[in-house]
């Protein structure tokens, strides 16, 4: 129980310590860095459900539980992105006041960190020691570009530095409470374990695909966002081959 609760708190303040950059930085990030530092975000969350948790999920059940998890995750999403208004941290829309739209995207952040905090409880709660602290910290290791990314939007929007990362910190936090439901779901109810890998599987697979990708391919960096979704994949194959 204490391994979750860390693994899901360190995970969580990640975003804070991505944000914390914003702090000390004098000049503008161009966008181009913006759409490799999404980029990169993908590839680990890729490697991240592809590597670990469908493997980790098929061990745990079978082939029909990982398809039945991995289209509820991806339902799920789906009808959270129609029903809770948000707008993409990239594709901001004229016309909307400061704190209408400080409220969307924070809404659009919290849309991503719930399956998140979900992949990471419901690792802890599977039969193989490691896969826990693997995904808590390639979950982690997403956080903090994210992280960064919400501190320069609300900075960008006239919000004072210290403001901005408190924000974009604390975006972080529905990671602590969704980590913390998805293991005493599947800790003490054994057949949801499956389930429940595959569901967040299939969550991070559709953001992944419907946001991170498109919004950094969509600015004119293709080449350049491909090579660093590329980078970030290998980069958690590497520490997954390590654990």
């Amino acid at each position: 129980m204490s391994e979750v609760i860390i693994g899901s708190v360190l995970s969580a303040l990640s975003t804070g310590l991505g944000a914390l950059v914003i702090l000390f930085m004098s000049g503008s990030v161009t966008h181009r860095w913006r759409d490799i530092l999404l980029a990169f975000t993908a590839g680990i969350m890729m490697a991240a459900s592809t590597m670990g948790l469908i493997p980790e999920a098929l061990n745990n059940g079978g082939f029909v539980q990982l398809t039945v998890g991995v289209f509820l995750g991806v339902l799920t999403l789906t009808l959270l992105e129609k029903n809770i208004p948000h707008i993409d941290l990239q594709h901001s829309k004229k016309g909307i006041e400061f704190d209408e739209k400080a409220m969307l995207i924070i809404a659009a952040i919290t849309l991503h960190n719930i399956p998140e905090g979900l992949s990471v409880g419901v690792s802890y709660a599977s039969n193989t020691e490691d896969t826990g602290n693997l995904i808590a910290f390639a979950i982690g290791l997403q956080n903090a570009p994210e992280g960064f990314l919400v501190a320069l939007f609300l900075i960008n929007q006239k919000i004072n530095k210290f403001t901005a990362f408190i924000i974009a910190t604390l975006t972080g936090a529905i990671e602590i409470v969704t980590g913390l439901l998805g293991y005493y779901l599947t800790s003490y109810v054994d057949f949801l374990v499956p389930y429940g890998l595959s569901f967040a599987a299939g969550a991070m697979l559709f953001i992944i695909y419907k946001e991170l990708i498109p919004e950094s391919h969509g600015d004119g960096n293709e080449r350049t966002a491909t090579y660093s979704f590329i980078i970030g994949l290998l980069f958690m194959i590497f520490l997954i081959d390590i654990f």
